[in-house]
C-alpha cells in the first residue's frame, strides 16, 4: 500500500512539471514608478535586490523555480505582491492612491513586514535581508515623496475616497 502511495506520489510530482503558469517577465517601464518619482540608486538597489522580484513586472527566477510545486508557490508570492504594490504600473493609479501605497510602504517596512519572512528566510535571498539603515533609505525616501505629492498637489486630491 505504501508503494503505491509513494509510486502515486513520483508520477503527480513529474506530471505537475508539465503544468506551465505564466512567468513574470514582461518590461515596460511605461508606469513605472520612476518615470515620476525621484528614485536615488542607492534606493533603487535596495528595490532591485528586496522587493523588485514581487513588486514590478520583471521578476528574476532562481533556478528552483522551474521545480514543481516549488515555482507555483513562488508564483502565488508574486501574484499577491503584484496586487499589493506593483511598481512597474505605479503611475496609473490615481494620485491619492499613489499617496496610500507610499504610506504602506512606510508602514510595512517599519514594522518588519516587507520583505516577508518566507523570501529571506532558508538563506535563499540573504541580498534581502534589510539592514536597519537600508529600512530607514527607503523610509525617508517614501516619507520624501508623500510630502512631494502634498506641495505639488491639491491635499483633497491626496485623500482615499471612503467606500460604502
Amino acid at each position: 500500500m505504501i508503494k503505491k502511495i509513494t509510486i502515486g506520489l513520483i508520477v503527480v510530482l513529474v506530471l505537475i512539471q508539465f503544468i506551465p503558469y505564466e512567468k513574470n517577465t514582461s518590461n515596460d517601464q511605461t508606469f513605472d514608478i520612476s518615470t515620476s518619482y525621484e528614485v536615488p540608486e542607492n534606493v533603487q538597489a535596495i528595490f532591485k535586490n528586496a522587493c523588485n522580484d514581487c513588486h514590478t513586472n520583471n521578476t528574476v527566477y532562481p533556478w528552483y523555480s522551474n521545480i514543481e510545486p516549488i515555482g507555483y508557490w513562488l508564483n502565488d508570492h508574486i501574484v499577491d505582491g503584484k496586487r499589493h504594490l506593483n511598481f512597474s504600473e505605479f503611475t496609473k493609479l490615481p494620485l491619492a492612491v499613489q499617496n496610500h501605497k507610499l504610506e504602506e510602504t512606510i508602514e510595512m517596512v517599519e514594522n518588519g513586514e516587507m520583505p516577508l519572512d518566507d523570501y529571506t528566510n532558508f538563506g535563499l535571498h540573504p541580498e534581502a535581508n534589510l539592514s536597519a539603515e537600508q529600512r530607514e533609505l527607503i523610509i525617508d525616501w517614501a516619507k520624501d515623496q508623500m510630502a512631494m505629492l502634498a506641495a505639488t498637489y491639491p491635499a483633497d486630491s491626496l485623500v482615499m475616497k471612503r467606500r460604502n
